[in-house]
């Protein structure tokens, strides 16, 4: 796995910890909003990365595989937790 890989990697583990958190802590009407926070926190940590690393090449990609991944995976949670 390149280091490239490892940071989009670092973002989709982000999400899938704040859903996971989200899913134990929140009641189900607040739960939607603690999904998109998660989301706005991963979008955050995706964009510092991806700077941090310095290289311009693919650097729009890695955005998006970073953000998509980690929509992804808070939409299946998002489903997830309105079904309980």
């Amino acid at each position: 796995m390149s280091w490239h890989w490892r940071t989009i990697a670092t973002v989709w583990l982000l999400a899938i910890v704040g859903a996971i958190v989200t899913g134990l802590l929140a009641t189900s009407a607040s739960a939607l909003g603690w999904f998109g926070l998660t989301l706005a926190g991963c979008t955050l940590v995706t964009l510092g990365l991806q700077i941090a690393t310095g290289t311009k090449e693919g650097y729009v990609k890695r955005v998006t595989l970073s953000i998509a991944g980690a929509l992804v995976i808070l939409v299946a949670a998002t489903i997830v937790v309105a079904l309980l």
